[in-house]
């Protein structure tokens, strides 16, 4: 595990739950059961097996990781614990944790000490970047608008075009209501959300709500029910809203790469629902599975996924969203100061 941010709080996993419950991470409620958990010592021995017995009842993909990648979670305690010992310093510590976690290949997984957080983002790490801040700065020039973490403006062609980099701020009806009506006598929109890499599900929401006119089952969401693997309440339905504000008619493109993640992958999954929107550039960098967090006995937090979001087709999108067309950049177009995603959208929102 790669050892810089990305919130969300054993001496049991009641700690960071016991609160209420419930995580409202988003207007789609999220359910767990309380349980008690047995206690480990402050030890690097007790707080390895504590770590391992959070994920081995609480993490929600250990079984689709099986089938996906060939995950054993029993033998990875196994060839871990082999490292761990008493007189190790909680560097070395945090070290072996981290790696051990890094098996799982989630993002949303992570330890936050007060040194350092352990990361696993090999979801974006290991492809093509897909997205230059020198082209994008050449589509926005110096007068676009900025709102509420939008940047948009209207391209010479009569395309409007909006870079949205995070879901981290509340996104209000306003801001998408101004957005929506300056870009109204615009041809086509494009939405450009590469290395978006998460943040609020209710802004994903709040924003795709504007691109349809009647109820759409973008999805399910389940929540875990026990300590077993395979312990998960029933598919609950997802549905996307039409929003009360200005809704966009016309075709829009969404521009994703692979540092599109978690809530930006949701944003992602419901504009796939939605009758005009097509999707270009690369896959997503999935996650797909709602943060919970928890602590071990020396203090560390510990922040994994326990509810695991699927497509409309009941499908896991935890490693990612393909597009409906496959571009990347060419370092023929960069030469020539040309975005090809970019370019790709202009032309197909016009046709």
């Amino acid at each position: 595990m790669r050892t810089s941010t990305h919130l969300f709080s054993h001496r049991s996993f009641l700690s960071g739950m016991a609160a209420a419950c419930l995580l409202a991470a988003s207007s789609f409620a999220l359910f767990t059961s309380c349980v008690d958990e047995e206690e480990f010592p402050d030890s690097p021995r007790g707080n390895l097996e504590a770590l391992w017995r959070i994920i081995d009842e609480h993490y929600c993909f250990l079984d689709y990781k099986k089938e996906t990648i060939g995950l054993d979670w029993d033998e990875v305690h196994v060839r871990y614990a082999n490292r761990v010992d008493d007189d190790m310093t909680r560097v070395q510590l945090f070290e072996v944790l981290s790696e051990m976690l890094s098996e799982l290949r989630d993002g949303h997984v992570n330890i936050f000490t007060s040194f350092d957080t352990g990361r696993e983002w090999s979801w974006q790490e290991d492809y093509p970047a897909n997205v230059s801040d020198t082209l994008l700065r050449r589509y926005l020039g110096t007068d676009y608008h900025l709102s509420n973490g939008m940047s948009y403006r209207v391209l010479d062609d009569n395309v409007g075009y909006v870079r949205y980099a995070s879901f981290g701020n509340d996104l209000g009806a306003g801001n998408l209501d101004d957005m929506l009506t300056t870009l109204a006598p615009c041809r086509g929109l494009i939405i450009d959300i590469r290395d978006n890499g998460g943040g609020l599900v209710s802004s994903a929401e709040a924003f795709a709500a504007r691109f349809t006119n009647q109820e759409l089952h973008v999805g399910y969401m389940c929540h875990k029910t026990g300590k077993g693997h395979n312990d998960f309440s029933a598919k609950e339905k997802q549905v996307l809203k039409p929003s009360k504000g200005v809704r966009w008619q016309k075709r829009v493109a969404v521009l994703t790469n692979r540092g599109v993640y978690s809530a930006a992958n949701e944003f992602v999954k419901y504009m796939k629902c939605c009758p005009n929107a097509i999707i270009i550039g690369d896959k997503t960098g999935g996650g797909a599975g709602m943060p919970f967090s928890s602590q071990l006995p020396c203090g560390w937090s510990i922040r994994f996924s326990a509810c695991p979001m699927y497509d409309r087709d009941g499908q896991c999108t935890e490693f990612g969203i393909s597009p409906d067309y496959q571009v990347s950049l060419t370092d023929a177009d960069f030469q020539r100061g040309l975005d090809t995603i970019i370019e790709t959208a202009r032309r197909l929102v016009c046709e």
